[in-house]
């Protein structure tokens, strides 16, 4: 069976239509989604009609939910909140109720088996949607706060960075971002899973998509941090 995971598609429809169509060369089974659809990007209701168009099991991100709600103090850098609530405030305005309350019910975890693979699929930890946990943390630390149930492969979004390792028998995978990568590389990312009855295999995949489209998109549109955006989009890091 082919599961791929994807994440972090922060309203850029353009990169999230080229991975679908990458996922679809390869005669994927389903496809699973982990969290940050609509906010900090030109096209925020497209992105999430194709994602709800998959029909498939999506959960929230820390994006998703301030969009429901607002960045709130201690969320992100004191200087940045309002800068980043004004980015909200335009996401919303091209939203309508139904989406904003398709992102306010969504569950923050999956909790998967096939077969005898176990599967726990979160957006940052189990226990935060904000938490930050890079690829250099410590083995402790990623047994402590990301292993805290029983699973065979743990997976999750939220960084933009993507990776994979193995700790204590167990492996873990960052997917990488689909729309705003920060690993320097300028193509999505996504993770795609090919279990076998007795094995498993894991893989980091990259897609080209037109970068410079996106940022022509951001740029004819009054997104109030427009320049960052079209920078990190550029650069691939924040």
């Amino acid at each position: 069976m082919k599961l791929a995971f994807i994440a972090d598609i922060h309203g850029n429809a353009t990169a999230l239509e080229a991975v679908l169509k990458d996922i679809q060369s390869k005669d994927v089974d389903k496809v699973f989604v982990l969290g940050d659809i609509c906010y900090r990007g030109p096209e925020p209701k497209r992105a999430l009609d194709l994602i709800r168009s998959l029909d498939t099991d999506v959960i929230k991100g820390n994006a998703d939910e301030w969009i429901v709600r607002g960045v709130q103090d201690g969320e992100v850098p004191a200087q940045a909140i309002n800068t980043m609530n004004a980015e909200r405030e335009w996401t919303v305005s091209q939203l309508d109720e139904q989406s904003i309350n398709y992102l306010r019910e969504l569950p923050t975890e999956l909790k998967l088996e096939f077969g005898n693979h176990k599967i726990h699929a979160f957006h940052a930890t189990p226990s935060s949607l904000f938490d930050v946990i890079l690829p250099q943390e410590t083995e402790e630390n990623l047994i402590t706060k990301m292993m805290v149930e029983e699973a065979d492969i743990y997976i999750y979004g939220h960084i933009h960075r993507p990776y994979i390792r193995f700790v204590e028998g167990k492996c873990i995978v960052n997917t990488g971002s689909v729309g705003l990568p920060f690993d320097g590389v300028k193509k999505s990312s996504y993770l795609l899973l090919d279990l076998q009855e007795d094995s498993f295999q894991v893989s980091l995949v990259r897609v080209n998509y037109d970068v410079h489209k996106v940022q022509e998109l951001i740029q004819q549109t009054n997104y109030p941090n427009k320049e960052l955006v079209c920078r990190v989009l550029e650069n691939a890091k924040l």
